[in-house]
């Protein structure tokens, strides 16, 4: 009996090898090389500026006003996509000079808001995750 347990299981077992999954690789033109490195100094240069937007006192106390824990938005700042670094880091930037604090504090608290709603983060007691 344990040698036809034994037979069997290496039969199913050679069997089911065939369907093992390959991975394939492909070749990076020097464009591709060359782009990615211009991108990722930019993409740090504005993931350090964000930071610094957050560490201001004023922006830390429109945070704490809006009832927004600044460390907790900084780590979520942190954890942006180079991308969303960039576009916050150009929106900071376009804002009028000496005042449109409020809407870059806005569209950080509105972005904390949709990752609590889709479930990636928990910051606001008032959401209710969708997952």
């Amino acid at each position: 009996m344990l040698k036809r347990t034994a037979h069997l299981y290496l039969a199913l077992s050679i069997a089911l090898t065939g369907f093992a999954h390959s991975a394939s690789a492909a070749l990076i033109g020097a464009e591709d090389v060359a782009r990615a490195r211009a991108e990722q100094p930019a993409a740090q240069d504005a993931q350090a500026r964000v930071q610094e937007f957050l560490a201001r006192p004023d922006v830390q106390a429109e945070l704490v006003r809006q009832g927004v824990d600044p460390a907790l938005a900084a780590e979520r700042a942190a954890s942006l996509s180079p991308q969303e670094a960039q576009q916050l880091a150009l929106q900071m930037e376009s804002a009028p000079a000496g005042g449109d604090v409020l809407g870059a504090i806005l569209l950080v608290f509105f972005v904390l808001l949709v990752t609590d709603i889709l479930g990636f983060t928990k910051i606001f007691p008032f959401t209710r995750s969708v997952r």
